[in-house]
């Protein structure tokens, strides 16, 4: 669901998510003069979060903010897709 993004902000909120390829932040980080590198982020101190299915989805629904920012993504890809069925008919009936 990468190319449902609108800007790269919504991007950088799913970092840590494995298999996604994001072009707008390709470009982003190409152009970034500041290298954030795996070694560096070791020496955070950041606490590692493990969760399971019923731990995570209980996270979310708690994060109204991730919740909603989920259902407007799901819905506005939902509405690019028929608009591309659409355009594919369209052209198909030319």
């Amino acid at each position: 669901m990468g190319a449902s993004f609108r800007n790269t902000g919504q991007i950088t909120e799913l970092s840590g998510c494995d298999l996604l390829t994001i072009r707008q932040l390709q470009d982003k980080l190409t152009r970034s003069f500041c290298v954030f590198l795996h070694s560096t982020a070791q020496k955070l101190d950041i606490e590692k979060v493990s969760l399971d299915e019923k731990k995570f989805r209980w996270l979310l629904n708690e994060d109204a903010m991730a919740t909603e920012k989920l259902a407007e993504g799901i819905r506005k890809f939902a509405v690019d897709a028929v608009k591309l069925e659409d355009m594919i008919k369209e052209e198909l009936q030319k």
